[in-house]
């Protein structure tokens, strides 16, 4: 698939420094062709108004991140907004839903507008609320027009969450509507970074909507209902939310592994009230099969467990299993990467970058990290993008003769892999499993 050279220098830039692109992800998706099929089905499931929980499941390398981020790329494609958010151990515990109400909403994109987009999402809504009001009869020059807006937005957030979102979401929502009509737009932006989750928004600013304080965690999954519901009224066919990496809760404290276990055991139990939304979330199979993960948790294992029948896994189960890179599918992707690459001279470029170099390259990279190929991918597509850009620039630069390769810059999971490590360190009572409970949100 042809890719726009803006996307290229993207897809380079990023895979130069060890990072998986947002974008151009199509013109390198190789060997995942079934897996992305699933994908497919997930959203026409949630673009007919199913609610969904699906667990992406591969070890490191297996491109995790990749089929997620390229899940946004044809969740948007296919018209949804999305949401990527990373679960990290130093800004994001998992059990606290006010934190993740805040990323998620924070991290809102669509296909026009790639950050921060509630914004624009309401806008949008309130465009389409006040068509609906003049389609019913509304003089929209007449002076109590927007009262009538305002009153139509009301009833359609009660009419979509079947009354349950918060009173003060709703008051928010009017109260940027009519900041906006005035032309108050900075007061309005202050309540759309309240509506994001924000905390540092000024008590003033709050005061317009006669908001009493911020959005806690016993409500955040209420008022990501009424996103929700906005979004799908904005025009958009649902929203896809991503939460990646979520292993790193195998590195928190037992305590806090528990409440996120069950805070995703109480998001998989909610998911079909929730129309349109489909959750992705990442994680390795020692998230997934041990005790310190979700193995200790039974009523969320026994929701999302993993089965085979012999070598074989339905992809339609909760989780879906990615396959590890091996050298013909690293070798498939370097092909089409000396393909996008804008060479000088296209003819010198690629009798230098030849089949016998790249397969030579999988073979170090993969020495360098401990033998195992399924473990090399970022490694060894930041080396051959550098070899591409050597081979470019620098006119005397043979890779067969020039090139040698050590692991560099390598990360905790690589780190682990090529001293044949466990992906964390155990502790006693890793066997102990967890109390199921509802977390406190």
């Amino acid at each position: 698939m042809g890719v726009s050279e803006r996307d290229a220098r993207h897809l380079f830039e990023r895979l130069s420094s060890g990072l998986v692109p947002e974008r151009g992800l199509d013109a390198i998706a190789v060997g995942i062709e079934r897996e992305r099929g699933e994908i497919a089905r997930l959203l026409e499931l949630a673009e007919a108004e199913e609610g969904l929980v699906k667990f992406l499941r591969g070890g490191y390398g297996c491109g995790k991140t990749f089929n997620a981020r390229l899940a946004i790329q044809d969740a948007q494609a296919r018209g949804f907004a999305t949401s990527f958010v990373v679960v990290s151990d130093n800004d994001l515990h998992f059990h606290k839903f006010d934190d993740v109400y805040r990323k998620v909403v924070g991290e809102l994109s669509t296909a026009s507008c790639p950050r921060g987009a509630l914004g624009d999402i309401l806008d949008r809504w309130f465009a389409k609320v006040e068509d609906k009001v003049i389609a019913g009869g509304a003089d929209p020059d007449a002076p109590d027009f927007d009262d009538k807006v305002a009153a139509r937005m009301g009833d359609e957030i009660a009419s979509a969450t079947r009354g349950a979102a918060p009173e003060d979401f709703v008051r928010a929502l009017r109260t940027i509507f009519a900041l906006k009509q005035k032309g108050q737009l900075s007061d309005a932006g202050a309540l759309i970074s309240w509506l994001s989750g924000s905390s540092n928004v000024a008590a003033a600013a709050k005061r317009l909507a006669d908001l009493k304080g911020d959005i806690g965690s016993r409500d955040a999954l209420d008022y990501l209902h009424g996103v929700l519901e906005i979004v799908k009224a904005a025009g958009y066919k649902g929203l896809v939310i991503v939460i990646d990496e979520v292993e790193t809760i195998l590195r928190m404290r037992q305590d806090v592994r528990g409440k996120s276990l069950n805070g995703i055991r109480q998001i998989c139990d909610a998911a079909d009230r929730y129309h349109g939304l489909l959750w992705l979330f990442t994680g390795t199979p020692e998230l997934f099969d041990t005790r310190r993960g979700v193995a200790g948790l039974q009523p969320l294992h026994e929701r999302i467990q993993f089965l085979k029948v012999g070598t074989f896994a339905t992809l339609k189960q909760p989780q879906l299993e990615l396959r590890p890179f091996d050298a013909s599918r690293l070798r498939e992707v370097a092909l089409k990467l000396r393909e996008l690459f804008p060479a000088k001279d296209r003819a010198y470029f690629e009798s230098r970058l030849t089949t016998d170099f790249i397969d030579q390259l999988v073979s170090k990279v993969t020495a360098g990290l401990g033998g195992d190929v399924g473990k090399v991918p970022r490694q060894f597509l930041r080396e051959f993008v550098a070899v591409l850009n050597l081979t470019n620039d620098e006119p005397t630069f043979d890779p067969m003769t020039s090139h040698g390769f050590e692991p560099k810059d390598l990360n905790d999971a690589e780190e682990r892999a090529r001293d044949r490590r466990p992906p964390y360190d155990p502790e006693p009572g890793d066997d102990a499993g967890y109390q199921p409970a509802n977390v406190e949100w």
